[in-house]
């Protein structure tokens, strides 16, 4: 960890960070869209569970047991996703947080580095007009993007070399964000909204923040 020196960039997540996280119920039905793109009319709950955050080998078992590749299963999950996400989009239901301003004041090079897909954060940069950000990723929406996104800090990585910057600052909303700032090697701000009031960590971060204007003590 590198607490104590300037840092030269900031990198951001994005759903609770930027935007507002796309509500549980509409990613739950997407989900059902999905299944039903595939021919599956009734999945079980614990597969439309499962199917909205898998690993490679729980993607691989729900396929099987409806007797489908796995791809053809993630093709249509991911497609969902992102359909529905952007009626979130298009509808003002998912939007930015009124804070996100306070970027436009930063002197360093900024990026956003989400576990949701690359072509979702293509249309929330857009739709939010979240213009200004050197770089951005989302994970790829195949097999490898599962196993890239975080804690892995692939995309994190990626985002750094990009930048050209040793000591950026990651800023996220969950375990999985500060996991993955651990295992790059760099400081995690926890940023602290309405949606994670008594959500618990389980190493402290280098910084907990309760709004985007924080950063400027920190940058």
């Amino acid at each position: 960890m590198s607490t104590g020196t300037a840092y030269d960039a900031v990198v951001f997540d994005n759903d609770g960070v930027l935007t507002t996280p796309t509500e549980r119920d509409v990613l739950v039905e997407a989900m059902h869209e999905a299944f039903e793109a595939v021919g599956v009319t009734e999945p079980p709950t614990d597969h439309v569970e499962t199917l909205l955050s898998p690993d490679v080998h729980s993607l691989r078992r729900v396929a099987d047991d409806h007797g489908i590749g796995p791809e053809e299963l993630w093709t249509a999950r991911e497609d969902a996703a992102i359909a529905v996400q952007l009626a979130e989009l298009r509808t003002g239901r998912k939007r930015h947080y009124e804070d996100v301003v306070t970027l436009e004041s930063l002197s360093v090079p900024t990026a956003i580095v989400s576990n949701n897909q690359h072509e979702t954060i293509g249309n929330i940069v857009e739709h939010c007009d979240l213009g200004g950000f050197d770089a951005w990723y989302g994970r790829e929406p195949t097999l490898e993007g599962i196993e890239r996104k975080k804690p892995t800090p692939y995309y994190l990585e990626r985002a750094f070399a990009d930048l050209g910057v040793g000591n950026p600052l990651y800023v996220g909303d969950s375990r999985v964000d500060i996991a993955a700032a651990d295992a790059a090697g760099v400081d995690a701000a926890f940023i602290r909204r309405d949606h994670r009031v008594g959500y618990e960590l389980p190493t402290e971060p280098a910084h907990e923040i309760e709004s985007l204007s924080g950063l400027s003590e920190l940058v």
